[in-house]
């Protein structure tokens, strides 16, 4: 006898715009195949809504690779799903079973408001970034990195720091929905690197400043937004942050 797949209820967060009250709608799917992608699994979904002639649910994604982290869904009440280390685009409907009821919600943050469905606006994390990630001198041709030289411990750590991807499932997890994981990583890769000491104390705390106007929380130190970073950023750089801003504070006060 065939095997026709996973039987499963989606229960999906629909909510038509940023002001719409929204609320989880039940959907039925059939035939889903462990080796699916979660993110080919909501495709299903959606050709099966068309074909209905329904509105198909919104959901961000882009590269599909774990790279972009734009695939932001809070799945089951974890961030990128059940699973730890990978984004919700590298999970794979195996981690389910048979006849299992899953929840699929958008971040829940003041700062990332809801733009449709599942589709959040994280642009607060683009003028956080604007704020100060990023240096201002010349980088000069290739040959020139070796007058700069780095050791290997530093490098190493301001490398961990730069491999987040500012998913926001930091934010998404904290109870408080802080953003401190996120702006400390981004402190951290360039406070760790000689060219990036020379703004560092305008750096820190325009870009602390900007996190609080965005109306993220305070960090908890219940060590959740590690736990469910699809990147493992440590929270090191939560402590490298808070060392920079109290040093930059004092000195500006001078």
């Amino acid at each position: 006898m065939a095997d026709h797949g996973m039987k499963l209820t989606l229960k999906i967060w629909r909510q038509k715009g940023p002001k719409d009250a929204g609320k989880l709608v039940d959907y039925p799917v059939t035939d889903v195949s462990p080796d699916m992608s979660f993110l080919e699994m909501l495709d299903v979904l959606n050709e099966q809504l068309v074909m209905k002639g329904e509105e198909p649910v919104a959901f961000d994604h882009d590269c599909r690779e774990g790279i972009c982290g734009m695939c932001s869904l809070y799945i089951n009440g974890r961030a990128h799903g059940p699973q730890t280390g990978i984004t919700t685009c590298q999970l794979h409907m195996r981690s389910f079973n048979d006849g299992d009821t899953i929840y699929i919600e958008p971040w829940r943050a003041e700062a990332f408001p809801v733009i449709k469905d599942l589709v959040v606006d994280r642009s607060a994390f683009d003028r956080i970034i604007q704020a100060g990630g990023y240096i201002s001198v010349n980088t000069g041709a290739a040959q020139d990195a070796n007058c700069l030289p780095v050791n290997k411990k530093d490098a190493d750590a301001a490398f961990s720091a730069a491999m987040c991807i500012g998913c926001g499932a930091c934010v998404a997890t904290c109870k408080n929905a802080s953003a401190m994981l996120f702006v400390s990583a981004k402190v951290s890769q360039l406070a760790l690197l000689p060219q990036g000491r020379i703004e560092a104390e305008e750096r820190v705390l325009n870009m602390v400043q900007q996190m609080d106007v965005e109306g993220f929380g305070n960090c908890t130190n219940t060590g959740a937004c590690e736990v469910e970073c699809p990147k493992g950023i440590s929270l090191q750089n939560i402590a490298r942050l808070n060392r920079e801003y109290l040093s930059a504070a004092l000195m500006s006060e001078k």
